[in-house]
């Protein structure tokens, strides 16, 4: 697994365009949705800069979530058969602070009392794509995974253990799967993986949250300027450790996160963080269409 230490100790900026493109086989004549793109400011990670634009115009209002994150409600009252929405990022990452070889025995008595805070009750508990069940429960007894002396190398190990068990196969699953169905055809995306390994850790009592970002993947040799045509959104999962804080784990590359992923927000799973939702009146039919660019600065 390619960990923080690995990665050059510089910090990387990067620009990123993400355009969502809804097409209607009959005219909207009303829209509300709710935009959850701007990037997290957050430790090790600065927005510098972040704009959100629509085709046609639209009344934009920005919240804060209860998970701290920003987005912006989007309303627009008049016919339209397509609507654009374009998001411009700039972001600076820090490379992750190193980690300890391993942490002491004792951990795991103060992970499993982190349960007893209610501030991680959200990340500790189940949640609708991240929940305990029998499927579940025979899965992780085949995995053969579980906590043994050190969390940081449990959950290591778990996360490795889900990248040889599923096969990464777009299309098998939805943005609305649970975990049962890549249990079942041990097929799925990022984040189906993801919601695997939120719901497993928790059930060790490890307050775990669901990430939803970017991951930078380029042709051109690592840290240098460049750009990633074509990417799209990713999935990954942050887990509560003492005096170490949150800590990325990406089981679908078998990877720590580090200077390439970049935080747009993060909830108990999925349904806490989509790109886009909302309700229209009238459309008909309607495709979303979605495009991504990333660029090393």
């Amino acid at each position: 697994m390619t960990t923080p230490a690995d990665r050059a100790v510089v910090s990387w900026r990067y620009r990123i365009e993400h355009v969502s493109r809804f097409v209607y086989s009959e005219p909207v004549r009303r829209c509300t949705m709710s935009l959850c793109l701007q990037p997290l400011q957050a430790p090790g990670q600065g927005l510098v800069d972040f704009s959100v634009r629509t085709t046609p115009p639209a009344r934009l209002t920005t919240e804060t979530d209860p998970f701290g994150n920003t987005r912006h409600v989007l309303t627009l009252h008049r016919d339209h058969d397509l609507l654009e929405v374009v998001s411009t990022s700039e972001v600076k990452m820090d490379p992750p602070p190193p980690l300890p070889d391993r942490l002491e025995t004792s951990t795991w008595d103060e992970v499993r009392g982190m349960g007893a805070d209610p501030k991680w009750w959200d990340f500790t508990g189940s949640s609708p794509l991240a929940h305990p069940s029998p499927a579940l429960a025979d899965f992780v007894t085949q995995l053969g995974v579980e906590p043994r002396d050190d969390p940081l190398e449990d959950l290591l190990e778990l996360s490795s253990a889900l990248n040889d068990a599923f096969e990464y196969m777009p299309g098998v699953t939805s943005v609305d799967s649970t975990i049962e169905d890549i249990l079942t055809s041990r097929k799925g995306v990022c984040q189906d993986y993801t919601h695997v390994l939120v719901a497993i850790a928790r059930s060790w009592g490890v307050p775990t949250r669901y990430v939803s970002g970017y991951l930078y993947v380029s042709g051109d040799a690592p840290g240098q300027p460049g750009s990633a045509f074509g990417a799209a959104t990713h999935a990954w999962a942050e887990t509560r450790l003492p005096r170490l804080g949150w800590i990325g784990l990406d089981p679908t590359n078998r990877s720590f996160s580090d200077q390439r992923y970049v935080r747009i927000a993060v909830g108990r799973d999925y349904q806490d963080v989509p790109p886009t939702r909302g309700v229209i009146e009238g459309g008909g039919e309607s495709q979303l269409e979605v495009d991504v660019r990333m660029t090393l600065l």
